[in-house]
């Protein structure tokens, strides 16, 4: 059933691209303080997170009306002022793509933003029936869409987040990247409920790492035995130790920890943010709080799949990081030995410049 439907897809985009007259080729330089943006990001919440940056900078720059147009899964990172003024969500389930077009023209948006770094065929729907004069996106295949589009840089040099950052040259902003970082904010309560949990597993205020088990998919899934290997080993030096995971990963984080690492498991997407935020060096596998790392320039040290591409890995923008990198499609084959050869002194840089500091 899901080959069908990419076959459909592709298809319904092929027929997209071969019908729609691509719009007359505008410079979006009238945009300003009265402006009205949609910008359109889909997908998972690292999705979002790599986008807040521009749209940091947009608003920052031009004070228009910003509105973004998310999925159920990551809207709520867009959930503030500095980054947009409304967020739209779409649900497939509930809602069809031709009443969103419809809901999106009666805004009368002055320009929409595909963020996507690759081809959609949802967005590239939205983006040929959608009316509004300037459409903008990276060129990657379906610039009869657009009416002004973005040189993509390459993605096997260049971050996910530089890519996105392209689109400033679209808006005449002139960005500093040393200075551009990924943005999120946990929410008091959040922050809270961190602290409350630190304050009581710890009663020293040590070098605080935490361990991240849970991933997207399994093939980034490390193994207990070397999860727990890890714990034993940086142990010695005498540190903290928090054990991270999804709910559905519980069990296997019972595992590791053996009931003597205490766990602390994401209820919330925002109280695990308050959590990161709380740590001194982060230990995980590639997923979204690897973009969490970057917000709050916490050291971290990643393990990561990249399978059958070129692309650069989404490492920690804004923050100092180290990671074990494997070409096949999971971290079967990537031992303890060689996680431990590059983690420990990866590791003792930070927790001895954090004893320098403390003693």
């Amino acid at each position: 059933m899901k080959k069908l439907e990419l076959i459909f897809r592709r298809l319904l985009l092929n027929l997209l691209l071969l019908i729609k007259k691509r719009p007359d080729k505008t410079g979006p330089s009238n945009l300003n303080s009265n402006s009205r943006i949609l910008f359109i990001r889909l997908n998972r919440i690292g999705d979002a997170l790599v986008s807040t940056p521009l749209l940091y900078e947009v608003k920052k720059n031009l004070k228009c009306h910003v509105s973004v147009l998310a999925s159920r899964h990551n809207y709520f990172i867009f959930n503030n002022p500095s980054l947009a003024d409304e967020v739209i969500i779409f649900d497939k389930k509930v809602k069809s793509i031709s009443s969103l077009v419809r809901f999106i023209n009666e805004k009368e948006f002055d320009a929409i933003i595909d963020l996507h770094d690759d081809i959609s065929t949802t967005v590239s729907y939205i983006i040929a029936f959608a009316k509004c004069r300037n459409k903008i996106g990276l060129c990657k295949g379906n610039e009869n869409l657009y009416s002004l589009c973005v040189e993509k840089p390459d993605p096997s040099k260049h971050h996910v987040v530089d890519r996105i950052m392209k689109f400033t040259e679209a808006f005449n902003i002139n960005s500093d990247l040393r200075k551009v970082n990924i943005i999120y904010n946990p929410l008091q309560d959040s922050v809270h409920i961190a602290e409350e949990f630190i304050k009581k597993h710890f009663k020293e205020n040590n070098f605080l790492v935490g361990i991240n088990i849970s991933a997207g998919s399994d093939a980034r899934f490390w193994g207990i035995s070397r999860f727990k290997e890890l714990i034993k080993k940086i142990s010695e030096y005498g540190i903290n130790i928090v054990l991270l995971c999804l709910e559905r990963d519980l069990k296997s984080a019972w595992e590791i920890s053996g009931r003597d690492i205490p766990i602390f498991y994401r209820p919330r997407f925002d109280e695990f943010a308050a959590m990161i935020k709380k740590l001194d060096l982060l230990f995980t596998p590639d997923t979204s709080i690897v973009h969490l790392a970057s917000a709050f320039q916490i050291p971290m040290f990643g393990l990561y799949v990249k399978y059958n591409t070129n692309d650069l890995i989404w490492h920690p923008y804004g923050s100092p990081f180290e990671a074990i990198i494997t070409g096949e499609p999971n971290l079967e084959n990537v031992s303890f030995e060689t996680v431990n050869e590059k983690f420990i002194p990866f590791f003792e840089k930070y927790f001895y410049e954090f004893k320098s500091k403390t003693s």
